[in-house]
Protein backbone atom coordinates (compact mmCIF):
# COMPACT_ATOMS: atom_id res chain seq x y z
CA UNK A 1 0.00 0.00 0.00
CA UNK A 2 1.77 3.58 -1.08
CA UNK A 3 2.00 6.00 1.24
CA UNK A 4 -0.52 8.92 0.80
CA UNK A 5 2.03 12.32 0.00
CA UNK A 6 0.11 15.21 2.10
CA UNK A 7 -0.36 17.90 0.30
CA UNK A 8 1.39 21.19 0.95
CA UNK A 9 -0.25 23.43 3.31
CA UNK A 10 -2.22 26.31 2.02
CA UNK A 11 -0.18 29.42 2.28
CA UNK A 12 -2.39 32.59 3.55
CA UNK A 13 -2.39 35.82 1.41
CA UNK A 14 0.43 37.71 3.38
CA UNK A 15 -0.33 41.44 2.76
CA UNK A 16 3.11 43.77 2.96
CA UNK A 17 1.10 46.59 5.80
CA UNK A 18 -0.53 43.71 7.60
CA UNK A 19 2.49 41.81 8.20
CA UNK A 20 4.46 44.77 9.54
CA UNK A 21 1.88 45.84 11.18
CA UNK A 22 2.74 49.63 9.74
CA UNK A 23 -0.92 50.96 11.27
CA UNK A 24 0.81 50.55 14.65
CA UNK A 25 4.11 51.69 13.46
CA UNK A 26 3.81 54.50 11.28
CA UNK A 27 0.43 55.81 14.37
CA UNK A 28 2.72 55.93 16.95
CA UNK A 29 4.42 59.31 16.81
CA UNK A 30 2.14 61.95 19.24
CA UNK A 31 5.00 64.80 19.78
CA UNK A 32 4.30 66.43 22.99
CA UNK A 33 4.64 69.88 21.31
CA UNK A 34 1.06 69.39 19.51
CA UNK A 35 -0.73 68.20 22.13
CA UNK A 36 0.19 71.72 23.91
CA UNK A 37 -0.99 73.55 21.11
CA UNK A 38 3.09 74.57 19.91
CA UNK A 39 3.45 72.05 17.63
CA UNK A 40 7.72 71.88 17.11
CA UNK A 41 8.75 70.31 13.30
CA UNK A 42 11.96 68.54 15.10
CA UNK A 43 9.60 66.69 17.52
CA UNK A 44 9.00 64.40 14.83
CA UNK A 45 12.77 63.65 13.77
CA UNK A 46 13.30 63.42 18.25
CA UNK A 47 10.34 60.32 18.50
CA UNK A 48 11.11 58.21 15.13
CA UNK A 49 14.99 58.34 15.67
CA UNK A 50 14.43 57.31 19.39
CA UNK A 51 11.90 54.70 18.53
CA UNK A 52 14.14 52.93 16.06
CA UNK A 53 16.89 52.65 18.32
CA UNK A 54 14.02 50.25 21.03
CA UNK A 55 13.30 48.39 17.70
CA UNK A 56 16.88 47.50 17.09
CA UNK A 57 17.79 47.25 20.86
CA UNK A 58 15.24 43.95 20.31
CA UNK A 59 16.82 42.99 17.49
CA UNK A 60 20.19 43.24 19.97
CA UNK A 61 18.40 41.37 22.67
CA UNK A 62 17.18 38.61 20.54
CA UNK A 63 20.88 37.71 19.34
CA UNK A 64 22.71 38.05 22.23
CA UNK A 65 19.94 35.82 24.33
CA UNK A 66 20.60 33.20 21.21
CA UNK A 67 23.86 32.79 21.73
CA UNK A 68 23.83 32.77 25.56
CA UNK A 69 21.68 29.75 24.96
CA UNK A 70 24.31 28.06 22.86
CA UNK A 71 26.39 28.71 25.92
CA UNK A 72 23.99 28.06 28.58
CA UNK A 73 24.39 24.36 28.72
CA UNK A 74 27.78 24.18 29.52
CA UNK A 75 28.86 22.58 25.96
CA UNK A 76 29.65 24.36 22.94
CA UNK A 77 30.03 21.67 19.95
CA UNK A 78 32.39 22.98 17.14
CA UNK A 79 31.83 19.85 14.56
CA UNK A 80 27.92 21.30 15.07
CA UNK A 81 28.86 24.59 14.01
CA UNK A 82 27.26 26.42 17.34
CA UNK A 83 30.39 28.44 17.62
CA UNK A 84 30.14 29.12 13.97
CA UNK A 85 26.48 30.42 14.62
CA UNK A 86 27.28 32.22 18.01
CA UNK A 87 30.30 34.16 16.19
CA UNK A 88 27.86 34.94 13.10
CA UNK A 89 25.19 36.88 15.43
CA UNK A 90 27.45 38.57 17.48
CA UNK A 91 29.19 40.19 14.30
CA UNK A 92 25.82 41.07 13.24
CA UNK A 93 25.27 42.68 16.41
CA UNK A 94 28.45 44.34 16.03
CA UNK A 95 27.13 45.80 13.23
CA UNK A 96 24.07 46.87 14.26
CA UNK A 97 25.88 48.76 16.93
CA UNK A 98 27.75 50.48 14.48
CA UNK A 99 24.36 51.89 12.26
CA UNK A 100 23.56 53.27 16.04
CA UNK A 101 25.97 55.05 16.30
CA UNK A 102 25.98 56.30 12.85
CA UNK A 103 22.26 57.15 13.26
CA UNK A 104 23.61 60.17 16.04
CA UNK A 105 24.65 61.89 12.68
CA UNK A 106 21.15 62.51 12.00
CA UNK A 107 20.28 63.55 15.84
CA UNK A 108 22.70 66.04 15.60
CA UNK A 109 20.40 67.99 13.01
CA UNK A 110 18.68 68.71 15.48
CA UNK A 111 20.17 71.91 16.54
CA UNK A 112 20.12 73.23 20.41
CA UNK A 113 17.21 75.70 19.75
CA UNK A 114 14.96 73.06 17.74
CA UNK A 115 15.33 70.92 20.88
CA UNK A 116 14.30 74.03 23.31
CA UNK A 117 11.24 74.16 21.21
CA UNK A 118 9.92 70.84 23.34
CA UNK A 119 12.46 69.99 25.81
CA UNK A 120 10.94 70.99 28.94
CA UNK A 121 7.32 69.28 27.49
CA UNK A 122 9.63 65.78 27.96
CA UNK A 123 10.31 66.41 31.20
CA UNK A 124 11.07 64.03 33.38
CA UNK A 125 11.21 61.16 30.26
CA UNK A 126 14.68 60.41 29.10
CA UNK A 127 16.93 57.83 27.46
CA UNK A 128 18.12 57.21 30.85
CA UNK A 129 14.77 55.04 30.83
CA UNK A 130 15.24 52.44 28.76
CA UNK A 131 14.63 49.62 29.76
CA UNK A 132 15.85 47.66 26.64
CA UNK A 133 19.71 49.13 26.93
CA UNK A 134 19.88 48.20 30.75
CA UNK A 135 18.76 44.87 30.35
CA UNK A 136 20.95 44.43 27.02
CA UNK A 137 24.02 45.65 29.75
CA UNK A 138 22.84 43.71 32.55
CA UNK A 139 22.90 40.58 29.95
CA UNK A 140 26.25 41.31 28.44
CA UNK A 141 28.03 41.25 32.12
CA UNK A 142 27.85 45.11 33.57
CA UNK A 143 27.21 44.22 37.45
CA UNK A 144 25.37 47.70 39.53
CA UNK A 145 28.86 47.67 41.60
CA UNK A 146 30.80 48.47 38.53
CA UNK A 147 27.95 50.92 37.31
CA UNK A 148 29.21 54.94 37.66
CA UNK A 149 26.67 56.77 39.60
CA UNK A 150 24.69 53.26 40.56
CA UNK A 151 22.97 54.99 42.79
CA UNK A 152 21.02 56.72 40.42
CA UNK A 153 20.86 54.38 37.80
CA UNK A 154 17.38 52.65 39.03
CA UNK A 155 15.89 56.05 40.55
CA UNK A 156 13.98 56.63 37.65
CA UNK A 157 12.61 53.61 36.99
CA UNK A 158 8.80 52.64 36.93
CA UNK A 159 9.08 50.40 40.01
CA UNK A 160 7.96 47.22 38.30
CA UNK A 161 10.88 48.13 35.53
CA UNK A 162 13.53 48.61 38.76
CA UNK A 163 12.21 45.43 40.16
CA UNK A 164 12.82 43.60 36.62
CA UNK A 165 16.63 45.15 36.17
CA UNK A 166 17.71 44.25 39.96
CA UNK A 167 16.65 40.33 38.84
CA UNK A 168 18.94 40.05 36.52
CA UNK A 169 21.70 40.78 39.10
CA UNK A 170 21.22 37.38 40.26
CA UNK A 171 21.22 35.66 36.75
CA UNK A 172 24.19 34.61 35.04
CA UNK A 173 25.56 36.95 32.50
CA UNK A 174 27.16 36.12 29.21
CA UNK A 175 30.11 37.31 30.40
CA UNK A 176 29.92 34.40 33.30
CA UNK A 177 29.30 32.07 30.57
CA UNK A 178 32.17 32.93 28.56
CA UNK A 179 34.31 32.62 31.65
CA UNK A 180 32.76 29.10 32.23
CA UNK A 181 33.61 28.32 28.52
CA UNK A 182 36.99 29.63 28.70
CA UNK A 183 37.88 27.43 31.75
CA UNK A 184 36.64 24.52 30.59
CA UNK A 185 39.08 24.13 27.83
CA UNK A 186 41.75 21.58 28.62
CA UNK A 187 45.26 22.98 26.96
CA UNK A 188 47.54 23.05 29.42
CA UNK A 189 46.47 19.53 30.18
CA UNK A 190 49.46 17.28 31.32
CA UNK A 191 48.31 14.44 29.22
CA UNK A 192 49.16 16.50 26.07
CA UNK A 193 52.99 17.25 27.42
CA UNK A 194 55.51 14.76 27.10
CA UNK A 195 57.20 13.93 30.55
CA UNK A 196 60.11 15.69 30.97
CA UNK A 197 59.25 18.84 29.19
CA UNK A 198 58.43 22.42 31.13
CA UNK A 199 55.01 22.64 31.24
CA UNK A 200 53.82 25.04 28.39
CA UNK A 201 52.38 27.84 30.48
CA UNK A 202 55.85 28.30 32.25
CA UNK A 203 57.34 28.46 28.78
CA UNK A 204 55.18 31.24 27.74
CA UNK A 205 56.23 33.41 31.00
CA UNK A 206 59.50 32.98 30.47
CA UNK A 207 59.29 34.30 27.15
CA UNK A 208 57.15 37.02 28.02
CA UNK A 209 59.19 38.09 30.62
CA UNK A 210 62.08 38.28 28.25
CA UNK A 211 60.24 40.68 25.48
CA UNK A 212 59.71 43.13 28.51
CA UNK A 213 61.19 46.86 27.99
CA UNK A 214 62.47 49.23 30.98
CA UNK A 215 59.43 50.21 32.97
CA UNK A 216 57.79 46.87 31.73
CA UNK A 217 59.02 45.65 35.09
CA UNK A 218 55.90 44.97 36.98
CA UNK A 219 54.40 43.54 34.66
CA UNK A 220 54.98 40.14 35.39
CA UNK A 221 53.26 41.14 38.84
CA UNK A 222 50.50 41.64 36.93
CA UNK A 223 50.50 38.29 35.24
CA UNK A 224 50.63 36.86 38.47
CA UNK A 225 47.28 38.73 39.79
CA UNK A 226 45.70 37.74 36.36
CA UNK A 227 46.73 34.04 35.74
CA UNK A 228 47.77 32.57 39.04
CA UNK A 229 45.60 34.23 41.89
CA UNK A 230 42.66 35.83 39.91
CA UNK A 231 42.18 38.48 42.68
CA UNK A 232 39.60 41.37 42.24
CA UNK A 233 39.06 39.80 38.51
CA UNK A 234 35.90 38.59 36.80
CA UNK A 235 37.53 36.08 34.68
CA UNK A 236 39.41 33.38 36.47
CA UNK A 237 42.70 32.36 36.12
CA UNK A 238 42.10 28.82 34.31
CA UNK A 239 40.43 31.23 31.48
CA UNK A 240 42.30 33.87 31.44
CA UNK A 241 45.19 31.57 30.58
CA UNK A 242 42.71 29.98 27.89
CA UNK A 243 42.11 32.84 26.11
CA UNK A 244 45.63 33.86 26.13
CA UNK A 245 46.54 30.75 24.31
CA UNK A 246 43.53 31.15 22.22
CA UNK A 247 45.48 34.42 21.14
CA UNK A 248 48.58 33.22 20.69
CA UNK A 249 48.36 30.10 18.96
CA UNK A 250 45.16 31.22 16.90
CA UNK A 251 46.41 30.02 13.55
CA UNK A 252 45.38 26.79 14.79
CA UNK A 253 42.38 25.64 12.57
CA UNK A 254 40.01 24.57 15.62
CA UNK A 255 41.18 28.20 17.39
CA UNK A 256 40.19 30.42 14.57
CA UNK A 257 35.73 30.28 15.16
CA UNK A 258 37.37 30.59 19.51
CA UNK A 259 39.86 33.83 18.62
CA UNK A 260 36.72 35.78 16.46
CA UNK A 261 34.80 35.43 19.29
CA UNK A 262 36.86 36.88 21.49
CA UNK A 263 37.36 39.57 19.07
CA UNK A 264 33.59 39.58 18.37
CA UNK A 265 32.96 40.63 22.09
CA UNK A 266 36.01 43.62 22.17
CA UNK A 267 34.41 44.49 19.03
CA UNK A 268 31.01 45.03 20.91
CA UNK A 269 32.88 46.57 23.98
CA UNK A 270 34.35 49.36 21.29
CA UNK A 271 30.99 50.17 19.70
CA UNK A 272 29.22 50.69 22.95
CA UNK A 273 32.04 52.70 24.11
CA UNK A 274 32.25 54.87 21.07
CA UNK A 275 28.10 55.12 21.01
CA UNK A 276 28.34 56.54 24.74
CA UNK A 277 31.28 58.71 23.57
CA UNK A 278 29.13 59.98 20.66
CA UNK A 279 25.77 60.47 22.48
CA UNK A 280 28.07 62.77 25.16
CA UNK A 281 29.68 64.60 22.93
CA UNK A 282 26.30 64.91 21.27
CA UNK A 283 24.28 65.95 24.44
CA UNK A 284 27.49 68.23 25.41
CA UNK A 285 26.54 69.85 21.74
CA UNK A 286 22.95 70.15 22.45
CA UNK A 287 22.63 70.86 25.60
CA UNK A 288 26.23 72.28 27.15
CA UNK A 289 26.15 71.91 31.02
CA UNK A 290 22.57 71.33 31.89
CA UNK A 291 20.92 68.37 33.77
CA UNK A 292 19.11 66.15 31.51
CA UNK A 293 15.34 65.54 31.72
CA UNK A 294 15.33 63.21 33.40
CA UNK A 295 17.37 64.66 36.13
CA UNK A 296 20.99 63.16 35.71
CA UNK A 297 23.99 65.63 35.43
CA UNK A 298 23.61 65.16 31.92
CA UNK A 299 27.49 65.72 30.31
CA UNK A 300 29.31 64.71 33.41
CA UNK A 301 27.51 61.08 34.06
CA UNK A 302 27.69 60.32 30.67
CA UNK A 303 31.65 60.55 30.64
CA UNK A 304 31.58 58.97 34.26
CA UNK A 305 29.34 56.27 32.04
CA UNK A 306 31.97 55.94 29.17
CA UNK A 307 35.24 55.38 31.38
CA UNK A 308 33.25 52.95 33.66
CA UNK A 309 30.78 51.08 31.28
CA UNK A 310 33.22 48.79 29.47
CA UNK A 311 32.10 44.79 30.32
CA UNK A 312 34.67 42.80 28.58
CA UNK A 313 38.21 45.12 29.40
CA UNK A 314 39.27 42.17 31.33
CA UNK A 315 39.76 40.48 27.82
CA UNK A 316 41.17 43.35 26.27
CA UNK A 317 43.86 43.66 29.06
CA UNK A 318 44.64 40.42 27.79
CA UNK A 319 46.96 42.11 24.73
CA UNK A 320 49.02 42.93 27.47
CA UNK A 321 50.33 39.21 27.63
CA UNK A 322 51.02 38.53 24.06
CA UNK A 323 54.49 38.44 22.00
CA UNK A 324 55.61 37.59 18.76
CA UNK A 325 54.59 34.20 17.16
CA UNK A 326 57.94 33.49 16.14
CA UNK A 327 58.89 33.33 19.64
CA UNK A 328 55.90 30.86 19.94
CA UNK A 329 56.93 27.09 21.31
CA UNK A 330 55.56 24.66 19.00
CA UNK A 331 53.07 22.41 20.19
CA UNK A 332 53.24 19.00 21.11
CA UNK A 333 52.15 16.49 18.80
CA UNK A 334 49.51 14.87 21.14
CA UNK A 335 48.12 18.22 21.70
CA UNK A 336 48.12 19.17 18.13
CA UNK A 337 46.24 16.13 17.40
CA UNK A 338 43.38 16.91 20.13
CA UNK A 339 43.16 20.43 18.50
CA UNK A 340 42.11 19.07 15.48
CA UNK A 341 38.66 18.71 13.95
CA UNK A 342 37.57 14.75 15.02
CA UNK A 343 35.52 12.73 12.48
Amino acid sequence: MSARIRAPARMSNVYYPDYLQLDKILEAQHPESAKHGEPAHDEMLFIIIHQSYELWFKQVLHEVGSVMALFADGHIDDNAGELSIAVHRLSRVHTILQVLVQKIDILETLTPLDFLDFRDMLRPASGFQSMQFKILEAKLGLRMEQRFGKQYYTSQLKPEHKAEIEALEGQPTFLDLINGWLGRMPYFDARYWPQGEAPLWDRLKGIYAASLVQGEEGNLALWEKLFETGEGRRLTPAAARSAVFIMLYRDEPILQMPFRLLECLLDIDEALATWRYRHMSMVHRTIGLRVGTGGSTGKQYLAGALHSHHIFQELADLSSFLFQRQRLPPLPQQLRSALRFQP
